[in-house]
């Protein structure tokens, strides 16, 4: 099993939901949240004064699929969440001891669906 966390532009979080949706992915998680890259924040003006924002607002996504999905789900979250411009974000992919849904207490592959 695979974990995945992305970090993209806010306005590319439903591209990225139906493009995941299509490919079979059945659930994700996603936070908003805020950080700052190569880009280190940015400028913004308001009321006419120019202000610096150190922070720069970002959507997390996190994500947990069986090992046959990994290049799928990373070829997907990488054209989905692309813009070509500088902030598009990160993707990290990390293995998963193992999953336990506890409702049911099914274990592995099987608590990912």
């Amino acid at each position: 099993m695979k974990y995945f966390i992305a970090i993209i532009k806010p306005f590319k979080l439903d591209d990225v939901r139906k493009a995941l949706t299509q490919i079979g992915v059945e659930g994700l998680t996603a936070s908003e949240v805020r950080g700052f890259g190569r880009q280190r924040g940015q400028t913004e003006i308001y009321r006419g004064t120019e202000y610096s924002v150190s922070f720069v607002p970002k959507i997390k996504i996190e994500l947990a699929v069986p090992d046959e999905l990994e290049e799928k789900v990373l070829e997907t979250l990488n054209k989905s969440a692309n813009t070509g411009q500088i902030g598009d974000g990160k993707i990290f992919v990390f293995d998963i001891k193992s999953a336990t849904r506890i409702r049911t207490g099914e274990t592995g592959n099987d608590a990912l669906s």
